[in-house]
């Protein structure tokens, strides 16, 4: 080799030599940008903002524009988590109209000034379209509020915006991937992009825990809210169905769906909750709710709410992964070494009860669905469940990755007289109450249930669709019951939750708990954005 071809094939290894160093720094650097760079607001709650508001630090339109720009740069560019659908393009007015009745001295309560993002399944009589994550609803704009913005309305949030959610809550078809909708596309995981934010109320949970929002209101049918609060490492308050109405909210089951809060500590959990329930008359579920409902959980935060407690330690998901059960295991020590008394449970449905619970949905679905394209007025483009089974049918993007049998299905049902539905109804709540989670704290004295929410987050997968491992919402879910999920630990760089789960209306003692656990371990981290597992 001469001289002039040492050298040349010399400049050229350095130059590779080069390029690589680049984008290894360029790579790290990006990764360092998103995780590492200082966020005014990063992790602040709900009583600091307060302090903030009293102190002249910053002022409710000052946060609402920081939230603005942090999900520009991080969720709609860099990472691209996709966590947001849509940002209210009023979020900076109504910010503004709050901040000057601070000014005047009126403070509407303690969601005042708070940012809050709602699940695209909830109504909003405004500028954005309420969605579902749906194509077939992309234009769709209710004629009113749902009862959940109107009470944060109401209260003095800021709705900041819409969040992605599993497309029709995760009850389409079959292998879906959570947290994919045709409007949204993929929502990643926070901690690690790659892997999945659990759903339906994806984007709320991955939002909440990036520092997008302070607040998120998710959804649950079984496991919605509670499954993406453990996978992104936040809280999640699934309540007693019927604490807060479901009017204008795209149903899946009248049985079973609730609202309910995701944040990053049970207290700001347990102030927006006290901001949404009531008795509503377009809701017949929240009358008995009457009685049972308090304004101000904050009441209950109880810092040695554990000593004297009786809990019960459901068993039935130990032996899946030695991972989680060895995270739960120290869960169950520290618990027993703060005054909890442990009682083993080892079954509480069976497996009769646990399946009566998909022919109701099915039921359920066609009856809400078809009721919900009645609400948004003649001019809808939908007016019954044809009509969105037709549509996806014609559409190049929503059957892509999975189908529409529970859709299909669900077309096939009779309406809500048939006797199959309420035999079927009436077993499945008997087998779910009076002879599954009562009779189980009845015969211990139980004060509440506990259990691993979930496994860690697994890979996303268009392709075979989710890969659950484990989940313990189904109890609660049937029954209709309360159940909160608060981080209690990592497995590598992933998040896992425990589950606090009880009879009806049982919020106080279930918040006092889970308050409690959360001030003794502070298990809550803050997210990486880390591009893989390696």
């Amino acid at each position: 080799m001469n001289k002039h071809l040492k050298s040349t094939y010399f400049f050229k290894i350095i130059h590779c030599i080069v390029l690589v160093v680049l984008f290894i720094s360029c790579h790290s650097a990006q990764v360092q940008t998103f995780s590492d760079q200082p966020f005014r607001f990063e992790e602040i709650d709900i009583t600091e903002i307060r302090q903030g508001f009293e102190n002249g630090d910053f002022t409710i339109k000052e946060l609402t524009q920081a939230y603005i720009e942090r999900i520009e740069k991080i969720d709609q560019n860099g990472p691209q988590l996709n966590s947001v659908l849509q940002v209210n393009p009023d979020a900076l007015i109504i910010a503004e109209e709050l901040d000057a009745e601070m000014n005047a001295g009126k403070i509407r309560g303690p969601l005042h000034g708070i940012p809050v993002l709602l699940k695209d399944n909830i109504d909003t009589h405004d500028k954005m379209a309420t969605t579902a994550g749906s194509r077939a609803l992309i234009d769709s704009y209710p004629l009113q509020d749902s009862f959940v913005a109107k009470k944060l309305r109401e209260a003095g949030a800021v709705i900041l915006g819409k969040a992605n959610l599993s497309e029709w809550a995760n009850f389409r078809g079959e292998m879906s991937s959570s947290g994919w909708s045709g409007v949204g596309g993929q929502t990643k995981n926070p901690y690690v992009l790659t892997r999945n934010p659990c759903g339906s109320s994806s984007g709320s949970g991955a939002a909440v825990s990036a520092n997008f929002t302070v607040l998120a209101i998710g959804t649950e049918t079984n496991g919605s809210i509670v499954c993406p609060a453990t996978s992104n490492g936040v809280v999640g308050i699934k309540p007693t169905v019927g604490l807060i109405s479901r009017s204008g909210i795209i149903p899946i089951s009248f049985t079973q769906d609730t609202p309910g809060p995701m944040a990053r500590t049970v207290k700001d959990a347990a102030i927006c909750l006290g901001a949404l329930v009531g008795v509503d008359s377009t809701d017949e579920k929240t009358l008995a709710s009457r009685g049972n409902y308090y304004s101000d959980y904050t009441q209950f935060l109880n810092e040695d709410g554990l000593r004297g407690k009786r809990i019960g330690l459901f068993t039935q998901p130990f032996g899946i992964s030695y991972k989680v059960d060895s995270v739960m295991n120290t869960s169950v020590d520290f618990l027993k070494s703060q005054g909890v008394e442990i009682i083993e449970i080892d079954e509480i449905l069976t497996e009769e009860t646990e399946n009566s619970s998909f022919q109701i949905l099915l039921y359920e679905y066609k009856d809400g669905l078809n009721k919900y394209f009645e609400s948004l007025g003649e001019n809808a483009s939908l007016k019954g469940i044809e009509d969105l089974i037709a549509f996806n049918l014609a559409d190049s993007i929503e059957l892509k990755y999975h189908n529409q049998k529970y859709l299909e299905m669900a077309l096939e049902k009779d309406d809500l007289t048939s006797e199959d539905y309420k035999n079927t109804l009436e077993k499945m709540l008997r087998g779910s109450r009076e002879q599954g989670v009562d009779r189980v704290m009845d015969e211990h004295d139980l004060d509440a249930i506990i259990a691993p929410t979930g496994s860690p987050a697994w890979v996303t997968d268009h392709v075979n669709g989710d890969n659950y491992h484990i989940g313990t919402s189904t109890p609660a879910a049937l029954a209709g019951y309360p159940n909160i999920s608060v981080p209690m630990g990592f497995i590598d760089e992933l998040p896992v939750g425990i589950s606090f789960f009880g009879r009806a209306w049982s919020e106080p003692v279930l918040i006092e708990i889970a308050y409690a656990y959360e001030a003794a371990t502070k298990h809550r981290r803050v997210p990486k954005f880390l591009p893989s597992d390696n």
